[in-house]
């Protein structure tokens, strides 16, 4: 098919093979980080609560979290209590104006968010797959069907066998348009849910913590 296709045709499936291979490559590496994330976050939590202190807590956890998602939210509770050893020097700042909860509210918001923009890391290329891959076969198919009947009308005789052949030929490219967009839009949707409860996990934890830190 490729061999008797013009430059369109080709063009589309080599960009259903580049989005292919980039799909696949998130959906493989992405699987194997989260799977990962997911059991080290659990043992980062239970080696911070079976702490003595937080700079105990700082040096255990590097050991189980391998992915640093814990590690961030301790980091920031470390320098607010930092903060307020030092809190007559550090005061003439605006970063450090507010009272040590807010401040630890913003440092702890500021982890949290550089860690979920860790774990959405390909998120965006799997959707784009998803949504756009069908599409691209059908231009595809249109192209073909398109070029097959304008073959036949050059022919100036119409049977069967001019029609199936060339239009069949056409539609696999919807076919491998949906082959490429179904793994992405499934990978997407299932990691979407493993981002989100490891995303929960990493609020509790936060709160706890800032109710700890903050305590008087």
């Amino acid at each position: 098919m490729l061999a008797q296709g013009d430059a369109v045709s080709r063009a589309v499936a080599g960009l259903l093979l580049v989005m292919s291979v980039a799909s696949w490559v998130v959906i493989l590496v992405k699987a194997w980080l989260l799977s990962r994330a997911t059991g080290d976050l659990a043992r980062a939590t239970a080696a911070f609560w079976q702490s003595a202190s937080i700079e105990e807590a700082a040096q255990k956890i590097p050991v189980f979290d391998r992915q640093a998602l814990l590690l961030p939210l301790v980091q920031a509770a470390q320098q607010v209590q930092k903060n307020r050893l030092l809190d007559a020097v550090v005061a003439s700042t605006l970063a450090h104006a507010a009272d040590l909860p807010q401040q630890l509210t913003r440092l702890l918001r500021d982890a949290l968010h550089q860690i979920l923009r860790k774990l959405q890391f390909g998120q965006i290329l799997l959707a784009t797959v998803g949504a756009i891959a069908p599409f691209v076969g059908l231009l595809g198919t249109v192209w073909g069907i398109y070029q097959a009947l304008a073959d036949i009308a050059s022919a100036g005789q119409i049977t069967i066998d001019q029609i199936a052949g060339p239009v069949g030929e056409a539609l696999i490219m919807t076919a491998a348009g949906l082959a490429v967009a179904i793994p992405a839009v499934l990978a997407f949707n299932v990691y979407g849910r493993m981002i989100g409860r490891i995303e929960a996990d990493l609020e509790g934890f936060a709160r706890d913590l800032r109710d700890l830190v903050a305590a008087p």
